[in-house]
């Protein structure tokens, strides 16, 4: 199954984030694990300097922005 990490410390753009996650996978239809990391030694090991941080399938895809629903649901799809 894929794995989808959002890696912050749990601020409003991390929790806003991770609600853009669920929407696209609704919209896909796909199916995943959608973690929430906010250990900083686990976030800082991904390369995230700047939160919040999305790693879909093991690869870090975004960091310090929010994406759109639709690039997030075609992140998924490449995944």
């Amino acid at each position: 199954m894929l794995e989808i990490k959002v890696l912050g410390p749990g601020c409003a753009n991390c929790r806003k984030l991770e609600e853009l996650v669920r929407d696209a996978l609704a919209t896909t239809g796909l199916q995943a694990e959608v973690v929430k990391v906010t250990d900083m030694n686990e976030i800082l090991a991904h390369d995230v300097l700047k939160t919040p941080g999305l790693v879909i399938g093991g690869k870090l895809v975004s960091s310090g922005r929010i994406p759109t629903t639709a690039t997030i649901a075609e992140w998924i799809r490449a995944a």
